[in-house]
């Protein structure tokens, strides 16, 4: 089989395409021939050898994968050969075929194409599993999602609205606006129309007379330490502030005062670290609640582009760009 190699750490040109060794499954273990992978920013920061695969996973990249079961190993029940999935891997989906753990195995909906599929798992898994066990969102919160316009978050605009709450964005155009509105979000805000700090010194105040006062009560951010004060000052009181990644830098100063009195929580958390037994809780979770919505249309995946899996540096200078709207996948 191939895979796409880390051969020297680096930009996307350390990325290639070339011959590995065959795949099996092992007990509670099935392989699945991989038809889609989906490219997220965790794959980039592994390539330039900042966030290595946890023990045991395969040294190739990728976090999610569509496509149909192959081959089935000891233990696994419930699950057939020819079997339409999506899947969450703790590394190793860009390649013909991937190992998965049965218990993070999701049946692709009826109706959906198999490609496509490739854009959901670490983006519902993210998603539920910060806005809902994390944040514990409820209908009518205002949840501010920062990067309304990548992967996580074009996911999370639609899952937030279908739960029954109210979202604003951030995004760097208006046209990227507009379509996180048309996804559903409320109102949204162009944050490279402000140079610097300006406009993390503005965010505040934009989020309070857009909630009519109230701030929000959740904030999904990306950005990390550079929106870290400005995301405090957005709250709501028992307000939720989730970091899932730190494109802005990862150290800021907290003013300790001003989380006290608005009795805030920041929580910051990671997905691919997480013990199996929780991934695969957050699997069955999502399986519960998420999938209804994916199969009446409440949610659907943001697909921008699909790229040949040989040409994986290019999907990765896509993404890097910023001029991505939903996911890129790679087709082998």
């Amino acid at each position: 089989m191939r895979a796409v190699l880390i051969e020297g750490f680096g930009g996307p040109e350390v990325l290639h395409y070339t011959e590995v060794d065959d795949l099996s499954p092992g007990p509670g273990e099935v392989l699945v021939t991989v038809h889609a992978a989906g490219v997220n920013r965790a794959d980039l920061l592994q390539r330039q050898g900042r966030y290595p695969p946890p023990p045991g996973a395969p040294q190739w990249p990728g976090l999610e994968v569509s496509g149909v079961i192959s081959e089935i190993g000891a233990d696994v029940r419930g699950w057939h050969v020819g079997e339409r999935v999506a899947a969450l891997l703790d590394g190793g989906g860009y390649a013909d075929h991937a190992v998965v753990p049965a218990s993070r195995l999701l049946r692709v909906p009826d109706g959906m194409g198999l490609v496509e599929s490739a854009g959901l798992p670490e983006a519902v898994c993210t998603v539920w599993s910060n806005l809902v066990d994390m944040a514990h969102l409820k209908a009518g919160d205002w949840v501010l999602v920062h990067g309304g316009s990548g992967g996580v978050g074009t996911v999370a605009i639609q899952m937030a609205v279908a739960l029954g709450a109210r979202v604003l964005v951030t995004a760097g155009t208006q046209e990227r606006v507009d379509r996180c509105l048309a996804l559903g979000a409320e109102v949204g805000f162009v944050h490279r129309t402000q140079r610097g700090g300006d406009f993390a010194e503005a965010l505040p105040s934009l989020v309070r007379e857009a909630t009519d006062g109230h701030g929000a009560d959740i904030v999904l951010d990306v950005v990390g330490g550079a929106y870290l004060d400005a995301n405090l000052q957005s709250l709501a009181f028992d307000g939720r502030l989730v970091v899932i990644a730190m494109q802005g830098g990862r150290r800021a100063e907290l003013d300790l005062g001003r989380l006290m009195t608005l009795r805030a929580s920041v929580i910051g958390t990671t997905l691919r670290a997480r013990p199996a037994q929780e991934k695969a809780q957050i699997v069955e979770a999502v399986r519960a609640h998420v999938w209804p919505m994916l199969e009446d249309r409440r949610l659907h995946p943001v697909i921008d582009s699909v790229v040949a899996m040989s040409r994986a540096g290019t999907a990765h200078a896509l993404l890097d760009s910023g001029s991505v709207f939903g996911k890129v996948l790679l087709i082998p």
